[in-house]
């Protein structure tokens, strides 16, 4: 009967750390990096801009048809949605996945309008439409080239340099996962823009009565939150994709650059999901662990308020809560702390309010903290002892002196007064 007890509890105490061991696999595999085809990939914040995964996010690359992205926005910030575009000869010029040459043929001279020209361009990645948009816009498409570089500078984007509105290949047509980030968001905020990536299909015509229904290329679309997104192929550039996604009202945008064209073309689909959901799932690390010495400052101060001698007291700074970050690479090797202290007096001395800000910033994001003193009334009562004692002392000498003083006088008008009887 014993011997059948210690089984059953050796049985049990197994199973625990069976159970253990499988619900922390569990754990560690639901935040590990996960491993993606892609070159280079970002994911960030859209509401805080905070980076939450990155692979390579300043390496550049070559974007494809990711450069549409700007060459859409700049369409937005150009024309209206009524505008009339002329087809032109550069536009008829351009290679395979163009309108003219894989849908229906479209002469020189023939017009569309500025909303079918963004659809053509965000959905079917049209590149003889890129063209026509820059011809439209700039005039030409080396003074366009000129546009876009400019709005890219705009942006303080130091590793972008576009040469095409359609981003075929060339060595001088760069950027990076993490200026991509910048230029996707900047369009996805660009309502009309907004408007077009996120639409799965359209019908678009020519004056000339060529009509032709396109579908979006991006096989994410409507799928676990994806609202938007752009995709581009070149042999160089390999498989790449923007994709804005929503997840119980948090938005975050992701780029991957330079995954492979597998035999089902998913690759980059499925390297997009693995970093997104990484990063929806991602908790923060802590960099400060509340009501903990993030540093100390020494300041200066009046024990007595308003009046009497300064000093100065080494003061132990905190924050009441977590201070976090998503722990990559990029973020250890930028992040930066800056601190900036307010009043000092009695009250935020001895933390009743908060005595500094601290931001905690890289790249676009900051994040501010309130921090607080870390000493007490008796710190400062101690820091102090001497000159609050002579206070008490010399308070007690003067109670004593004005005593004596009203006694003193009082003494006086009894002796001067006459009596009668």
């Amino acid at each position: 009967m014993i011997k059948k007890r210690i089984a059953a509890a050796l049985s049990l105490v197994l199973a625990l750390a069976i159970n253990a061991n499988v619900f922390a696999a569990g754990t560690a595999s639901a935040t590990k990096e996960p491993f993606i085809e892609g070159t280079a990939a970002i994911t960030i914040d859209l509401q805080t801009n905070e980076i939450i995964y990155a692979k390579n996010a300043d390496q550049r690359m070559y974007p494809a048809s990711t450069t549409k992205l700007l060459t859409s926005l700049l369409l937005a910030e150009s024309k209206k949605k009524t505008d009339l575009l002329t087809y032109t000869a550069s536009a008829k010029s351009q290679p395979e996945y163009s309108l003219n040459t894989n849908l229906k043929p479209i002469a020189v001279g023939e017009t569309m309008s500025a909303k079918d020209a963004m659809m053509g361009l965000m959905l079917y990645s049209a590149n003889d439409v890129a063209y026509m948009i820059a011809d439209n816009i700039s005039g030409n498409s080396t003074a366009f080239m000129a546009k876009m570089n400019d709005r890219i500078a705009s942006l303080n984007l130091k590793n972008t340099h576009f040469v095409t509105p359609n981003g075929l290949h060339d060595v001088n047509h760069f950027t990076t996962a993490y200026d991509l980030s910048v230029i996707g968001k900047t369009a996805f905020a660009n309502e009309w823009v907004r408007e077009a990536i996120g639409a799965k299909q359209a019908t678009i015509s020519t004056s000339g009565g060529a009509v032709m229904t396109v579908d979006n290329r991006n096989k994410l679309l409507g799928v676990d939150g994806c609202i938007g997104g752009k995709t581009g192929y070149t042999s160089d550039a390999g498989k790449c994709l923007v994709a804005v996604y929503e997840r119980d009202g948090r938005k975050m945008l992701g780029v991957v650059l330079h995954s492979v064209y597998d035999a089902k073309d998913e690759a980059v689909f499925n390297d997009m999901k693995a970093i997104i959901n990484y990063s929806y799932s991602l908790k923060k690390a802590t960099l400060h662990a509340a009501n903990t010495v993030i540093k100390t400052e020494k300041v200066s101060y009046k024990p007595l308020v308003f009046l009497g001698p300064v000093k100065t007291i080494d003061v132990p700074l905190t924050s009441r809560t977590d201070v976090t970050y998503y722990d990559n690479a990029l973020n250890k090797s930028e992040l930066k702390e800056t601190y900036k202290l307010g009043s000092i007096n009695l009250s935020t001395l001895t933390g009743s309010k908060s005595i500094a800000a601290m931001t905690v910033a890289v790249r676009d994001s900051a994040q501010s903290y309130e921090l607080y003193s870390g000493l007490s009334l008796l710190d400062i009562l101690m820091a102090n002892v001497f000159l609050y004692a002579g206070l008490i002392a010399g308070l007690i000498l003067l109670v004593v002196i004005i005593v004596l003083v009203i006694k003193n006088m009082r003494g006086r008008r009894r002796r001067g007064r006459t009596y009668y009887y």
